[in-house]
């Protein structure tokens, strides 16, 4: 069973919100085996809402509606469904009894605009909304099914869950959609592609891949389509074991891991504590760990040392190395490495300096140069990286490299340079 989304409003258009609706319900549909062909968010106007219909109807067993119930004349998605639908709007008394119950709790009257929430196309199977006032309408049309909810989240959310969800696993039979998502790091797109060329030709034919890159790494999601639940779990979980076999460093988690959190796993066995100095990444090291819940017990805190008399000054680098070498230089932050580890007492620490962008560079050190260090109780490493001229991109993979190499030393004891 396919389905599409259909989210209506210009504050979703103009960026006013975000739509976050869309992400749950088709989290919500994987979960029950309903795949999900096409997004679309539209604005409130007639023409644009009958196009939609008219198209997801054509690609879709079931389009899911959210948004344009509200008691105000710029809410028209029930007038149009009636006419779509060649229907008529009928008074709905329990809609109706519900609502003035619902505004009596709040020692409110009920006017006109909210008593028409309760007129519904005649057409339709209401969806009682026990939280909010529009309730939700189902309806089935030339072997399709077509459901208009609110697109308040937590009125869409309570609909979907009573009334909708399990309808439509009862409609789907015994389908399945199974995920599981791979996280790696250090090799870009196209050349993790190459290497994976031959395994994923020989992927079985229920099992699709989907390559999902970010700065610096790059989400591999296995989606298995089945009956069988069990089954689709395991043949994927065969095929990652091929996989660590293929780029057996590059791995670093799956589905929800985050890499700050893996570090802190690995911290946290180790009974260990890491401490950062950042220059060129100011803070993006301390903001992937603090996101992490409980971080504070592996986590000493960070130094953004941007200028360079706070490297030697709070950090205790040599000025006459940072005269001599430069602020981006292997000596410097290795330095800047082991003097936040000492400032802090920490086990490990991590260290940055480079040049962000997208000005600064030189023909010795072009933009995107960065040197980033790790320091454990016993060596200090550093290693040497060219990234992009794009000023955000290079933070974030910056910090992400910093993490890397400090997991890699925590899981090998050494690290291996490039």
């Amino acid at each position: 069973m396919k389905a599409e989304i259909i989210t209506i409003g210009d504050e979703i258009l103009i960026g006013q919100i975000v739509d976050t609706n869309s992400a749950w319900m088709a989290e919500e549909l994987n979960k029950i085996g309903v795949s999900v062909a096409q997004i679309t968010s539209i604005s409130d106007t007639p023409v644009h809402l009958v196009n939609a219909l008219d198209d997801a109807g054509l690609r879709a067993d079931v389009i899911l509606i959210t948004g344009g119930l509200g008691p105000t004349k710029d809410d028209r998605t029930k007038k149009v469904l009636a006419e779509y639908f060649n229907s008529t709007l009928v008074m709905h008394h329990p809609t109706l009894d519900h609502i003035s119950s619902f505004f009596k709790r709040r020692g409110l009257g009920v006017n006109q605009l909210n008593s028409d929430q309760a007129l519904v196309p005649e057409c339709c199977e209401v969806l009682s909304n026990p939280v909010g006032t529009a309730p939700g309408m189902w309806f089935d049309h030339n072997e399709k099914i077509f459901v208009s909810m609110p697109g308040v989240p937590f009125e869409m959310k309570e609909i979907m869950q009573a009334s909708v969800l399990p309808r439509l696993k009862s409609k789907n039979g015994n389908g399945f959609i199974v995920h599981k998502t791979v996280h790696t790091i250090g090799i870009p797109e196209s050349i993790l592609a190459e290497k994976l060329e031959d395994w994923e030709n020989a992927l079985p034919e229920f099992i699709h891949l989907a390559y999902l890159p970010n700065p610096g790494q790059i989400r591999l999601r296995f989606s298995a389509f089945g009956i069988d639940e069990t089954y689709l779990k395991k043949a994927i979980e065969a095929e990652i074991v091929k996989l660590k076999e293929i780029i057996p460093d590059a791995i670093f988690g799956y589905g929800n891991d985050t890499l700050a959190g893996v570090v802190g796993k690995l911290l946290i066995d180790k009974k260990a504590t890491v401490a950062a100095a950042e220059s060129c990444t100011g803070g993006q090291i301390a903001h992937s760990i603090t996101s992490v819940p409980g971080c504070s017990g592996w986590f000493k805190g960070s130094v953004v040392a941007y200028a360079n008399d706070m490297k030697s000054g709070v950090l205790k680098v040599s000025a006459d190395d940072i005269e001599k070498h430069g602020a981006v230089s292997e000596t410097v932050v290795m330095q800047m490495a082991e003097g936040v580890r000492k400032l802090t007492n920490a086990d490990y620490s991590l260290a940055t300096s480079g040049i962000a962008g997208p000005d600064g560079g030189t023909a010795d050190k072009p933009v995107g140069t960065v040197w980033i260090a790790v320091a454990t109780p016993d060596k200090t490493f550093a290693q040497k990286y060219t990234f992009s001229n794009n000023r955000e991109r290079n933070i974030i993979r910056s910090a992400q490299t910093a993490l890397n190499m400090l997991r890699e030393v925590l899981e090998k004891g050494i690290f291996k340079k490039n």
